[in-house]
């Protein structure tokens, strides 16, 4: 089939490569336009994009997909099918109605369940068991299309938001490409989803990453684990913002909410159940370090705590 593939971000390009290197045609990409980066705010390409012309396919980068140049040159280009993977932009009915099998979505989780934006975050930060990624027919509303084909995993103790979003990526690949297969062959059957079960997903916010120490340490370890590494999980140390990259639940006597407690080698945080340990931090204006290094070199106080 002549395919269209659409993404931007660092997690859709596994499938980009597996599109590419299959029997189909990928004709064109499109993702989204070049963004600042860096502190000089220089234009940047997308992941996507940068794979693309290393591919040497074409690439549109439309401000929104309803621009009429964009959709004049998409309709020139006949792709059977649009596959897509976290592209960033909604794709009005015009744009849907263009390739004979549709848009076809890669999405990281197992809808009905978290639809939008966030669905590897929020599984995380529900405490979700497992979670998966499903291939489905893009319709006008919110992830709420037809489901081709779906994979099932469990969430490790210790996984990061970007790391179950990593093996999703590179797992989801085989899975949308067998879709085209299964579209280009006539095969391919579309389950409708169930009408019950549905949750939402929305955009993590820096308020949200926001750590509340009166929460059990499960719960705190679910929230930086969630948002790491975006929007980052944070408290405040002495007035300043303060990241936490990496943590554990650690048992041992309970502290207050938010109190430190460290020795030599670990550092603990009071939470309102069992203390947590803190693994890899970052205070404001400095680099990733251990979070034992970061307790020798502060002199922290007795009783003193992260958070207001």
């Amino acid at each position: 089939m002549r395919l269209v593939f659409a993404g931007t971000p660092e997690v859709a390009v596994p499938s980009l490569n597996a599109l590419a290197a299959s029997g189909h045609e990928v004709v064109a990409v499109v993702t989204r336009p070049d963004a600042p980066a860096g502190r000089g705010k220089r234009l940047v390409a997308s992941p996507v994009a940068q794979r693309a012309e290393e591919l040497g396919i074409e690439v549109l980068k439309p401000g929104h997909p309803r621009e009429a140049d964009f959709q004049q040159r998409l309709a020139a280009l006949e792709p059977d099918c649009c596959p897509v993977v976290a592209y960033g932009a909604i794709l009005p009915s015009a744009v849907l109605e263009i390739p004979r099998h549709g848009w076809v979505n890669l999405h990281f989780s197992l809808l009905p369940r978290w639809r939008g934006a966030a669905p590897v975050q929020r599984a995380i930060m529900a405490g979700d068991a497992e979670t998966g990624a499903c291939v489905f027919d893009i319709v006008p509303e919110l992830d709420a299309g037809d489901v081709y084909a779906e994979l099932r995993t469990p969430i490790a103790a210790n996984e990061t938001a970007g790391d179950l979003l990593t093996r999703l990526a590179d797992e989801g690949a085989g899975l949308l490409t067998g879709v085209m297969d299964e579209l280009a062959a006539g095969t391919a059957v579309a389950t409708p989803q169930p009408a019950e079960g549905v949750t939402v997903a929305p955009k993590l916010t820096v308020a949200e990453a926001e750590v509340n120490w009166a929460a059990t340490d499960e719960e705190v370890d679910r929230r930086i684990r969630g948002c790491t590494p975006a929007p980052g999980a944070w408290t405040t140390f002495r007035g300043e913002r303060f990241k936490i990259l990496r943590a554990h639940p650690a048992g041992g006597a309970p502290l207050d909410p938010g109190v430190i407690n460290a020795a030599k080698q670990w550092l603990q945080v009071g939470t309102g159940s069992r203390p947590l340990e803190l693994d890899v931090v970052q205070p404001f204006g400095k680099k990733a370090m251990k979070a034992a290094d970061w307790a020798r070199g502060v002199e922290l106080a007795p009783g003193e705590r992260f958070g207001a």
